[in-house]
């Protein structure tokens, strides 16, 4: 039999030929995907600066455009002040030029109460009205509306066609209205950077490639790094727009007379371009190639010579190594350590075994832990992730409600075991830890988990929880109608408005039942029961979303409805009630039916977290309510 190092020997020498020409033919085909790449990604990180700098000059346009709403407002109102504490200004307009030139305003003109100018900087403009052109008559509706303040988007005036930018307000005595114009110089110098060939001036580009903006109906190329395109179609360069629009990724193609690989991207109504000749493109591979073709043979060689030189050392050493210390440990010296690092394998094959004797010394740990929780009936379960079979003791089926084929089917498969334990930790039981309901059983489960072992322990809580839950309804719910009473309503009230604002839309409503007294006089107290416990039916799980329903005493009840998505579905919900106040019935006995009345009273939620005050409103309203009631019957 060959040894391990004789192998390797005779193969590496065959196997070294092969790999050096397949890695260089390799290599070749990766040199050119990546400059294909590159070319492509740097295209793209280009055309997305030319985005971002679109962008950003459009916001840049919007900002300076509200800056010069916002100033000519601020002027205008300036000026109606200076003309209210000095009215006499108005019968001068070398004044009222010298308060332009002051405000840094082009124009002023005054309008009477009929809309019409009778003073200002440019006497020429006076009695024209706001129905002398389409641009005056955007600040028509101030005659009627003496609130509104109106700055109007950049357009030519109405007189010599001149970009301008006006606003208008009335004076705070409503006696005239004062409107300025201002020429946008700013707001057109900010219009002017979104211009394609302003673009193209600023962008610093690779002399070596060209840019191009194609007009994406026409394909006219409406903007160029080379002069000389801008203007031409596409065919003239040697391109079109199918190849434009159906090479995304980049493709190759003959422009100017000279072979290029093209990158094209859609932006607004134009295609964005990059065109790099194959003679750059390929440039630095044939260099490249040489170098690498000479270090692959130089690794090769020294890799052989390393690889048969060490190969007894790193590896067989390693071997012989760990079989005796595996000897060791199966002779029952578990104190015996595996610490072989002279590889990553032989690091990760010593923590296997470490863990695999580290898991029998922590068995007495884990029994302990177990014992020590509780005296109650409890089971354990305990698997690894890199072993597939999980291990529990025998009270774990029965807790957890398995049957014989679950049984056998999650202790085979730990994966499956886990989705079953996820499944049931999805609904833990609210208020309290680290429990959850389980068909008719509440089961308590804490895990332990240690690099890749888990350790679990699962208690059946269910008398416990059961307990626990009587005691509370017999404290928080009225016996007659199994509605929250006071106490249990207060409690429930305190939890809900502690957050008031995931409540959404809601309302709370105080509920008196009438005729109870009537009722107990004519059919008994019995009858007076039953007819309570019917009034409540109504209320409980009312509506379409959350609700919360309690008996005061007596014949008072609280409803509280919340979690709807706007007003109008809460005012549905309440009309809902209101159908139900005059049109129910309640059926005391097999041979008694009587209408079953009630009074009430709503208050809104809104944002507020104070359920006591929304009580008393409410309250307030249903005593009302009640009194109109009565009179309506008399």
């Amino acid at each position: 039999m060959q040894t391990l190092r004789n192998i390797i020997s005779r193969y590496m020498r065959s196997v070294t030929f092969v790999l050096v020409v397949v890695l260089l033919a390799l290599i070749l085909c990766i040199q050119i995907m990546r400059e294909h790449k590159q070319a492509y990604q740097t295209a793209t990180e280009t055309f997305y600066q030319i985005e971002q700098l679109l962008e950003k000059n459009t916001a840049e346009l919007a900002e300076t455009k509200e800056a010069y709403r916002q100033t000519c407002l601020h002027n205008a109102e300036a000026i109606a002040y200076i003309i209210e504490g000095n009215p006499s200004v108005l019968n001068s307009v070398e004044e009222l030029k010298k308060i332009a030139e002051m405000m840094e305003v082009d124009e002023i003109h005054i309008f009477d109460t009929t809309g019409r100018i009778y003073a200002g900087t440019h006497p020429e403009y006076y009695d024209f009205t706001f129905d002398s052109g389409e641009q005056m008559q955007f600040f028509k509706p101030m005659l009627t509306d003496k609130s509104l303040r109106l700055v109007q988007d950049i357009t030519p005036n109405t007189a010599e066609a001149k970009l301008m930018q006006y606003s208008a307000l009335w004076s705070k005595n409503g006696a005239f209205i004062v409107q300025i114009g201002m020429e946008p110089v700013n707001v057109m110098k900010a219009t002017e950077k979104n211009e394609l060939s302003y673009l193209f001036s600023l962008f610093r580009v690779n002399p070596d490639a060209n840019y191009y903006a194609v007009n994406a109906k026409t394909g006219e190329i409406v903007g160029s790094t080379d002069l000389s395109c801008v203007g031409k179609n596409l065919s003239e360069i040697g391109l079109s727009l199918n190849t434009v629009t159906a090479g995304r990724e980049g493709f190759h193609a003959n422009v100017n007379g000279e072979e290029s690989y093209c990158v094209f991207a859609k932006y607004n109504e134009n295609y964005i371009g990059r065109v790099l000749s194959r003679r750059v493109l390929y440039q630095r591979i044939p260099p490249i190639t040489v170098g690498l073709a000479f270090c692959l043979i130089t690794i090769a060689i020294i890799l052989f010579r390393v690889v048969t030189t060490y190969m007894n050392q790193y590896v067989v050493d390693g071997i012989h190594s760990v079989n005796k210390k595996l000897h060791s440990i199966a002779q029952g010296n578990l104190d015996e350590m595996i610490n072989i690092q002279t590889s990553v394998e032989f690091s990760e094959l010593s923590g296997y075994i470490n863990r695999m004797k580290q898991s029998l010394l922590d068995n007495s740990q884990k029994m302990s832990y177990v014992l020590s929780k509780t005296n109650m009936y409890i089971g354990v379960y305990e698997y690894n992730r890199h072993m597939k079979r999980v291990r529990f003791t025998q009270h774990v089926p029965h807790i957890l409600c398995l049957d014989q084929a679950e049984t056998e089917k999650l202790s085979s498969d730990h994966r499956q075991f886990r989705s079953f334990i996820s499944g049931l930790c999805q609904d833990p039981v609210e208020g309290e830890t680290n429990i959850y309901p389980l068909k008719e059983h509440y089961v308590k489960l804490e895990e332990l988990s240690k690099d890749d072992e888990i350790f679990g322990v699962v208690i059946d809580v269910t008398d416990e929880i059961r307990k626990r839950r009587k005691i509370e309804a017999e404290r928080d719910y009225d016996p007659l109608t199994g509605l929250y009473n006071r106490r249990g309503l207060e409690n429930r009230l305190s939890a809900l408005f502690a957050e008031p604002e995931t409540l959404g839309h809601g309302a709370i409503v105080m509920i008196d039942a009438d005729n109870l007294k009537t009722i107990n006089d004519t059919y008994g107290h019995d009858a007076g029961d039953v007819y309570l416990k019917e009034i409540a039916g109504l209320f409980r799980d009312f509506g379409s979303k959350s609700s919360v329903s309690a008996r005061l005493g007596g014949d008072e009840f609280v409803l509280f409805i919340y979690g709807y998505d706007s007003g109008q579905e809460l005012t549905d919900a309440i009309s809902l009630l209101a159908d139900l106040q005059n049109q129910s019935f309640a059926n005391l006995n097999d041979q008694v039916q009587v209408p079953l009345r009630f009074s009430f009273g709503c208050s809104l939620t809104g944002q507020s977290a104070d359920y006591e005050k929304l009580m008393k409103e409410a309250d307030e309203k249903m005593y009302k309510n009640k009194r109109e009631r009565k009179e309506s019957f008399l």
